[in-house]
């Protein structure tokens, strides 16, 4: 399964000239796609309690409401005939199968991709015009949807005010098209869209990851505080001075240095922290061990023809640094050989093969301790 670019139009060429810079639809993008999902399945999902899950509902042009999951049967008896999109998010992380369709966009960088979100709507369906922060596909598998975008500058000014959702207060379409099954749209950050569905239909959304600033730093700081000793402030050097209330120069001098010394680190050490932290979202599907394997138990499963593969859901990267190489995996970072960094995060599926001739005591041993992190399973090899 590869996107089907247009003849004028390859990846080299589409990351030089559409991403992050303007949108894209691509016609047929992949042709014959066959949708793997139901509605009725979709409504399934959404009454399980561990899977994130919307319901956005239109009242009124001004009305927009949003309702988290779970749900009941119930709730979904209870809709109107239009004007509302279910909305499923991590389906990838929940259904692993559909792990497979994230392969195509894998030219953009692993640690950059989020998740894959399933939208079902009917006639009417809409989640309103709005704006996201980050790069997203939008795939249509099933019935039509008209699309509207504009890519002027917004302001909090722009949005409704007292709505949970960000709601753009109007929209004048620069552009607009109707997808079919099958038709890649692409959108980078803040270009405002909208898309409303002009019969039940059903939409996939690949979403990219973008750190803010602000996260960014709160998680670096949060993890330094961690790492930190607990040494006090002290001054044997102390002597009188005029006024108690007054915060010295030299005081203040110890303080900074304090400051400075322990914010200050090298590039080896922030890459090990950009690291865990990039690879720690969806540690929380990391599997509860019970019964943890030794390398040489992990040799003998291997050897029985069983098959590792990664926990749905557990985030994978590695760094080559000048003498060593560091997986980064469910925010734990190991050191291992760029070979066997490559083929654990080339795949869901390790392969048997290259793991078969590469049975060498410290890969036995990363091998042992991931599965016992809980974040590799043994799996039918189907």
């Amino acid at each position: 399964m590869q996107i089907q670019f247009p003849p004028h139009l390859n990846i080299d060429l589409f990351l030089r000239d559409y991403w992050q810079k303007k949108p894209l639809l691509i016609r047929n993008a992949f042709p014959d796609f066959i949708n793997p999902i139901e509605a009725d399945e979709l409504a399934g999902l959404a009454c399980e309690e561990e899977i994130p899950s919307r319901i956005i509902q239109q009242h009124s042009p001004t009305d927009w409401r949003c309702r988290m999951g779970p749900f009941e049967a119930s709730d979904f008896a209870h809709l109107p005939e239009s004007d509302w999109s279910l909305l499923i998010t991590d389906v990838e992380k929940h259904l692993p199968e559909f792990q497979a369709y994230l392969e195509p966009f894998r030219f953009i960088p692993d640690w950059r991709i989020d998740d894959l979100m399933i939208s079902y709507a009917p006639e009417g369906g809409s989640v309103g015009p709005h704006s996201d922060q980050y790069d997203v596909f939008l795939l249509q598998t099933s019935g039509r949807r008209r699309w509207s975008i504009h890519s002027r500058p917004l302001s909090t000014a722009d949005f409704m005010p007292n709505l949970e959702l960000k709601i753009l207060r109007e929209f004048e379409a620069e552009q607009n098209w109707i997808t079919e099954p099958g038709d890649l749209l692409y959108l980078p950050p803040g270009v405002a869209h909208f898309g409303v569905a002009l019969e039940p239909c059903m939409t996939w959304s690949v979403g990219f990851r973008a750190p803010s600033q602000r996260d960014l730093v709160s998680a670096y700081l949060d993890d330094l505080i961690l790492s930190l000793k607990e040494q006090r402030y002290s001054d044997p050097e102390l002597s009188q001075q005029p006024h108690p209330s007054e915060i010295t120069p030299h005081a203040r001098q110890k303080l900074r240095d304090t400051l400075r010394q322990q914010l200050t680190q090298s590039d080896a050490q922030l890459d090990l922290f950009l690291g865990r932290y990039l690879s720690e979202a969806g540690r929380e599907y990391a599997l509860e061990v019970f019964d943890e394997l030794s390398p040489e138990q992990i040799k003998i499963e291997l050897k029985q023809g069983n098959t590792l593969q990664k926990v749905a859901g557990i985030r994978c990267s590695y760094m080559q640094f000048e003498q060593e190489t560091q997986l980064f995996i469910g925010g734990e970072n190991v050191q291992t050989s760029l070979e066997l960094a490559q083929l654990i995060g080339k795949a869901a599926k390790i392969d048997k093969k290259a793991l078969t001739t590469g049975h060498t005591p410290s890969t036995l041993r990363l091998l042992s301790q991931l599965y016992n992190f809980g974040f590799l399973e043994f799996c039918d090899d189907l």
